[in-house]
């Protein structure tokens, strides 16, 4: 098991992971930290507890926000599945007339 050292709102927290994570988990804490230092910037030192509790939600709400992003754009893709399906139904049935009426011209 990996250790890293992560910084947030200027302290160090050592951290273990998983060998081979120590960069996913170093991006994930610089994304938190910029959270906690937006919340102080706009409300003041609040405390670690208060401000690392305002930046998990902050994070939360971007989370909530994405999901029903996606499940929107999932809406559309079932939607735009059914039309494409549909239209590939009509034209293969517009190419077998064709063909039929081929064949019966000849």
């Amino acid at each position: 098991m990996a250790q890293v050292t992560l910084n947030v709102n200027g302290r160090p927290y050592v951290v273990g992971c998983e060998d081979g994570q120590e960069a996913h988990l170093a991006e994930l804490a610089r994304l938190f930290d910029r959270h906690v230092r937006q919340v102080g910037q706009e409300m003041g030192q609040l405390g670690e507890t208060r401000l690392f509790l305002m930046g998990a939600l902050l994070l939360a709400d971007e989370l909530a926000e994405t999901k029903a992003r996606m499940a929107a754009v999932q809406g559309d893709l079932g939607r735009l599945q059914s039309v494409e399906a549909r239209a590939a139904a009509a034209l293969d049935a517009a190419a077998k007339r064709i063909e039929k009426l081929a064949s019966e011209a000849a």
